[in-house]
């Protein structure tokens, strides 16, 4: 059973069904188009939403910033991940379903246009076909007719008395020749009806099957593709459910992964100062008189706590980027435990950094010598400006790492460990053919490593006598050098102009 042999009577039923099934195959690449668009529209709020929660700036250092916040940004990012699949969704929809389907629909739309031109074409065909039949038919009719009329003419003359032999002779010619026409037509008639039957079957029996049948095939290519973008449509998104499950299990790992435990510790870690909490307050005897006063200009400077300066805000401690070239940095504003503790992460990343350049120091070293032996690998002299620049660098880090090990060591994290130059980078930086400019590093970190230096600048707020011990005296609006911070006894260490040092009340200076 098809369309051609069942459904020949039926054209404008089949031409409906097919322009419907064609519109079908056109509204899905439509649906598939806008969710793609709709899967690229939530991929752009879940970016936006990324980054609008995410930090900004400069990135911070991991040891300054608990673990669950960076756990929160880990979160953000593999969003960014999930966006990017949601992305990927959409250009695969769009690529494999809906272009693919476009091009067939316009294939498949010519090929319909094609199969019916052809039906009309052969009705047509036919209809003038039947048109000749019908016109030889009325015409043998016709003829037919008027050679009647003539055999009658005839019979008639022949039966007249008056007629003569020679309209006798005159209507026997007229009615062989009305008779003669007769026959042409009729010849011509069933010629032509045989034709239009030939036509007919062919149109009937093949024309039409065959044009119906293409269309039935392709009605069935249509469903066939229809169906494959319903499966496809489910298998594109079906794909990316792995990578997808990847960002979202990559979170749930995250969450589960944060220790609360370890987060509390992690903030004693890093901001216990291991200063000792204050004395209690010692009884101050008013009762004594003149005399105790007296007695206390002589006693020893013992500085007073106030109870508001144990809670005040400190001065914002910044680390460099440990991915910044080793560099000293002044640590002493830090608390016992803190200091020791970012000493320690100095000491650790200079070592490494010495490690690498000594290893590189080393390989440059053996490969001049194979250039000595053999000149036609190279220069030994090309490899000078790389070895002493390796040699200086050795011997700022050794500086370096001296420096911080005596730090460590006077806040009681260690014992000093002292490098000394080997001979190879003596003899590199102590060779004639170096610049003296480039000497420096060989005294650079000779120098006394107890020198006092200024941390800041602070101005006076109110006059202060310095009776006490160890303290200075100041005026309003004058200018300071601040040595040290206050330590928690409301006192900061001070250096005016002319050179004295000495302790000043916190509350009576203002840092700038």
């Amino acid at each position: 059973m098809d369309w051609g042999s069942d459904l020949w009577d039926q054209h404008d039923v089949i031409e409906r069904h097919t322009q419907s099934g064609l519109e079908l195959l056109e509204r899905y690449v439509k649906f598939v188009r806008e969710r793609a668009e709709i899967e690229q529209s939530y991929a752009k709020q879940l970016r936006t939403l990324s980054k609008k929660y995410s930090r900004r700036g400069v990135k911070e250092d991991q040891d300054t910033k608990p673990s669950n916040q960076q756990s929160f940004q880990d979160v953000l990012n593999q969003l960014n991940d999930y966006a990017a699949q949601r992305e990927q969704l959409s250009e695969n929809m769009t690529l494999n379903i809906c272009v693919e389907l476009s091009r067939n629909l316009q294939e498949m739309r010519q090929e319909r246009k094609n199969h019916l031109c052809e039906v009309k074409k052969a009705q047509q065909n036919l209809e003038s076909s039947f048109k000749l039949l019908e016109t030889s038919k009325k015409r043998f009719e016709k003829e037919w007719r008027e050679a009647e009329k003539a055999i009658q003419q005839t019979e008639r003359v022949q039966q007249e008395v008056s007629a003569t032999k020679a309209d006798v002779e005159k209507a026997k010619q007229n009615t062989h020749l009305r008779v003669h026409l007769a026959d042409e037509c009729k010849n011509e008639y069933a010629s032509q009806l045989q034709r239009y039957n030939q036509e007919q079957s062919s149109f009937f029996h093949s024309e039409i099957p065959s044009a119906y049948k293409k269309l039935q095939e392709m009605e069935e290519r249509q469903i066939r593709l229809l169906a494959d973008g319903y499966v496809q449509f489910s298998e594109t998104e079906k794909n990316l459910l792995p990578d997808i499950n990847k960002c979202l299990d990559a979170i749930i790992s995250t969450g589960r992964s944060i220790n609360e435990k370890q987060e509390t510790l992690a903030l004693i870690e890093q901001y216990r100062s291991g200063a000792a909490p204050p004395a209690d307050v010692e009884f101050e005897d008013y009762s004594q008189g003149v005399k105790a006063a007296a007695s206390d200009n002589t006693t020893t400077h013992l500085p007073k706590v106030r109870i508001k300066q144990l809670f005040h805000k400190k001065n914002k401690v910044t680390f460099p980027d440990k991915n910044t070239p080793s560099s000293l940095e002044d640590l002493s504003r830090l608390p016992p435990d803190q200091r020791r503790r970012r000493l320690q992460e100095k000491i650790d990343d200079i070592q490494k950094e010495l490690q690498r350049e000594t290893e590189q120091s080393e390989a440059l070293m053996k490969m001049k010598g194979v250039y000595e032996q053999n000149s036609q690998l190279g220069d030994p002299s090309s490899l000078q400006p790389q070895i002493t620049q390796t040699a200086h660098d050795i011997a700022r880090l050794r500086g370096e790492l001296n420096k911080y090990q005596v730090q460590l060591a006077e806040a009681g994290g260690g014992t000093l460990q002292h490098y000394p130059a080997s001979s190879e980078y003596i003899t590199v930086l102590s060779d004639p053919s170096v610049s003296p400019s480039e000497n420096i590093y060989e005294y650079e970190f000779d120098e006394d490593f107890d020198i006092d230096v200024p941390i800041g600048q602070c101005t006076a707020l109110y006059d202060f006598d310095g009776g006490s011990e160890g303290a200075v005296s100041m005026q309003v609006g004058e200018q300071l050098s601040l040595m040290q911070e206050d330590q928690g006894d409301g006192w900061v260490r001070v250096q005016r102009a002319s050179g004295h040092v000495g302790y000043v009340p916190a509350s009576y200076i203002q840092i700038i």
